[in-house]
């Protein structure tokens, strides 16, 4: 009779093949899911991950505008070289065109004479 109050028990605990705890659980949201958890606990977490970074960019007399201002360097520096290595490669195209653009012309009007 011990065995049919613990199926008994248990059929009332389990119902549908699912476990208690999964009642209980909220319901993941696609913010949650973008965020990594609930938003509380997660502005709670970059709130306290943010202080202590911050503590120790003062210690290391690092300010804010120091930071932003070597990621806009950065970022302005990787520009300039771009456009630089782009004008260089316009300029070797527009040399190379300046060449091949008429021989392939004339080629292509030597062809559409047909065949001799």
């Amino acid at each position: 009779m011990s065995d049919e109050k613990q199926t008994e028990s248990a059929s009332l605990w389990n119902r549908g093949g699912e476990s208690p705890a999964w009642r209980w659980r909220r319901k993941e949201t696609p913010l949650t899911r973008f965020l990594g958890g609930s938003p509380l606990g997660v502005a709670l977490r970059l709130f306290f991950v943010s202080l202590v970074v911050g503590a120790l960019l003062m210690w290391l007399d690092i300010s804010p505008a120091d930071v932003v201002n070597g990621v806009i360097h950065f970022f302005q520096r990787i520009w300039d070289m771009g456009f630089d290595a782009i004008r260089q490669i316009g300029n070797y195209l527009i040399a190379g065109a300046v060449i091949v653009v008429p021989i392939w012309l004339v080629l292509r009007l030597l062809s559409m004479r047909g065949p001799r």
